[in-house]
């Protein structure tokens, strides 16, 4: 019986390019064994290389910021008003792990859930058995809520299957009128950052030319919404540390680590210019706060990476690279200090600067390479919208759910925000 689920599992996993195979194996299969349950059945008899959902992908080429978005959020609402008229769904058991090759009510749960969230098909809805094409369906459902894609159901994935269907309605609801006041409005380049996904594209004739997976805001520090333009593009930038986080973050980690601005390449200076030691101030109080602290540049350690993007804007927060690469494969991403990390900021930046002469990607890497302060002016400043979109569809029919992070929607603190602080933010696996 192992051996039979593991040969299904690659069967599976060959594809659409196996699929003729697949199927022609699993009818075979099934006139050996006729309708036992058997473990693996449940795989022949979905037929899931076949089936629609692997015609939908969860991304989209066209942007949250879109009037196809638009359409395609309206008619997910009138498909969740039917899901709540009819009870909305099932709850989750919680305090369990289900993954491939777990069997049992809670399995039964799952597919059913999974089947009223358009994650799977309706085949087999009442078997036990966590075969290949449930994992398929968790690993849609974990993509759609802005979670790792790992096919196993733990806390985070459970807390995003309890949130009710009536508050998913809500949020589709609530989130249509701030897409409203942007999408049918955007047109030519412009930069989005939904700040809940903690995620970035770039747009161009209404089609996404990049993705980005982001950094954004902790909680007590949030990014903030608005509108604004990229102007200026800072290779190997110097970090002035703003006075929020002098008081929050240097002061109390020089108490404890009196090398620590030595470390890190942070320099002290005073109102005059003059560069002060670490060991002339007093530590133990504000005093510090009174002084400009910059970082020298360096990828290995500058705050900013090998690249800043200025935004005019009246909050003194922009765009940058990180040496904490880290981050970006994280589900909670609500790391800094309000500003926002990009993943892949060579290529953010080559987008940026593509109609701006003499800055192709050699020379942009050249730039890098330098070590040198470098500015690169956009020949057209770019609008840039940082939004608050917790709930979308694309054209394709995927609903996407993100965690209320900041509790803009109303519906206090989000259960996957929760599920990821006590697992430590670690995805389910």
């Amino acid at each position: 019986m192992i051996r039979l689920a593991k040969m299904d599992r690659r069967l599976f996993l060959l594809g659409a390019s196996a699929s003729g195979l697949a199927l022609s194996v699993g009818s075979a299969g099934a006139q050996q064994r006729g309708d036992a349950s058997a473990g693996g059945q449940a795989e022949w008899r979905q037929q899931y290389d076949s089936s629609p959902l692997r015609d939908k992908p969860v991304k989209s080429d066209a942007p949250i910021l879109s009037p196809q978005t638009i359409a395609a959020t309206e008619a997910a609402i009138g498909q969740f008003q039917q899901i709540v008229s009819r009870g909305g769904w099932q709850m989750m058991p919680t305090g369990q792990r289900l993954k491939l090759g777990s069997r049992g009510p809670a399995v039964v749960t799952l597919r059913g859930r999974l089947i009223t969230g358009g994650d799977l098909q309706a085949n087999n809805a009442n078997s036990p058995i966590f075969d290949s094409y449930v994992e398929a369906g968790v690993k849609r459902f974990q993509e759609r809520h802005g979670l790792g894609a790992t096919g196993v159901v733990g806390p985070q994935t459970i807390a995003a299957f309890n949130v009710p269907a009536d508050v998913r309605l809500k949020q589709l609801e609530i989130n249509l009128i701030r897409l409203k006041s942007f999408g049918q409005n955007l047109s030519g380049r412009y930069v989005m950052a939904n700040i809940p996904a903690a995620y970035v594209e770039t747009v161009e004739n209404n089609v996404v030319a990049t993705r980005h997976v982001a950094g954004v805001g902790k909680m007590d520090r949030q990014s903030p919404i608005m509108q604004a333009k990229i102007y200026n593009v800072n290779f190997n930038p110097f970090w002035t540390v703003p006075a929020s986080i002098i008081r929050k973050d240097l002061i109390p980690k020089m108490q404890k680590d009196p090398n620590y601005l030595t470390d890190q390449k942070i320099r002290i200076y005073n109102k005059a210019g003059q560069e002060l030691q670490p060991s002339q101030v007093n530590w133990h109080s504000y005093e510090a706060t009174n002084y400009m602290f910059r970082q020298d540049p360096g990828a290995d350690i500058n705050s900013m990476g090998v690249v800043r993007i200025d935004i005019a804007n009246p909050h003194g927060v922009y765009m940058h690279d990180t040496p904490a690469k880290g981050i970006f494969g994280d589900d909670f991403r609500f790391v800094s200090s309000g500003c926002i990390r990009v993943q892949n900021v060579r290529e953010f930046v080559a987008w940026i600067l593509k109609e701006t002469p003499n800055w192709n990607r050699d020379q942009i890497e050249a730039a890098i390479r330098s070590g040198q302060r470098i500015d690169a002016k956009p020949n057209a400043q770019i609008p840039v919208y940082w939004v608050y979109i917790t709930a979308w569809a694309t054209p394709e029919g995927a609903m996407q759910f993100r965690d209320d992070i900041y509790s803009k929607d109303g519906f206090g603190p989000g259960a996957v925000t929760a599920a990821m602080q006590a697992g430590d933010s670690e995805p389910d696996q």
